[in-house]
């Protein structure tokens, strides 16, 4: 029996981690070509608790890859209308078309998680999501979609100094909302959610892949290079790009600049400190 790993607390130097992420980007841009040239669907969900880092691993696999060929999906609360469809409806309607790559930020998980704890889903409605994910899944990955579900694991002191942290930083105080707080208060009615639903999605079909957190810099490498190693991509030789020569001018004379309205010269009143 394989024993379970612990989750690492040393820091990645930050050089270290900016050089490994950098190669790992550079081969995300092949991956994307790959799936670009070979029509393949790619979805990859992130799920976890409120400030595992989902955010900030997302933003580092999108950071350079073309947003039409990837796209970042993050839905509000379902409309009043919504709430009356199929529950997976509206997760479809996000679903790859060939050549593309779509990244949840959050996905129809919601259900087994945060609907599941704080009540915005009836017993019988999360009865029936746990039954039809599996299906649901199973169904994608025979159509040919590629699935990709990573769990960001965190422990809650570290999820309580991330929030304490947000709290005093006004660029980031947008991150938390009452509901975010609320869940300190229901760590273990989130925790037998999580477990509930591992038990009945984490298949052989669509296995759940999970992010140790405790540390970002590790999780971000990690989730990536697991990424990267779980798609089958192939480097696609791109067609040569030759600059041409510009064509002599015809004559044309650009209006004086003082017929235009310019942003103005903020940079000019910066000092050189």
């Amino acid at each position: 029996m394989t024993a379970t790993p612990t989750a690492p607390t040393e820091k990645l130097p930050k050089k270290i981690y900016e050089r490994e992420m950098l190669r790992l980007q550079r081969e995300l841009v092949e991956m994307q070509e790959w799936v670009r040239s070979s029509g393949t669907r790619l979805v990859v969900v992130f799920e976890g608790r409120d400030a595992a880092g989902k955010g900030g691993a997302i933003q580092r696999v999108a950071e350079y890859l073309n947003p039409r060929v990837c796209r970042i999906v993050a839905l509000p609360a379902p409309t009043e209308r919504q709430r009356t469809q199929w529950y997976f409806q509206r997760y479809i309607e996000h679903l790859p078309a060939a050549g593309e790559i779509v990244l949840f930020d959050r996905s129809w998980y919601n259900r087994a998680g945060v609907e599941r704890v704080m009540g915005f889903c009836t017993p019988e409605e999360y009865e029936r999501f746990l039954r039809q994910c599996p299906v649901f899944e199973e169904q994608l990955v025979e159509d040919g979609t590629m699935l990709r579900k990573y769990w960001f694991s965190v422990s809650d002191q570290e999820q309580e100094r991330r929030f304490r942290s947000r709290m005093k930083d006004p660029m980031r105080r947008w991150k938390l909302s009452p509901m975010d707080l609320e869940s300190l208060t229901r760590w273990e009615d989130y925790s037998r959610a999580k477990d509930a639903m591992f038990a009945h999605t984490d298949t052989d079909v669509s296995p759940w892949f999970v992010v140790e957190a405790e540390n970002k810099r590790r999780a971000r490498i990690n989730m990536v290079a697991h990424l990267l190693a779980s798609v089958p991509y192939e480097h696609v030789e791109r067609p040569a790009l030759q600059m041409p020569e510009r064509p002599p001018s015809r004559g044309y004379q650009r209006p004086p600049r003082e017929q235009f309205r310019h942003v103005p010269d903020h940079a000019a009143t910066l000092s050189a400190d």
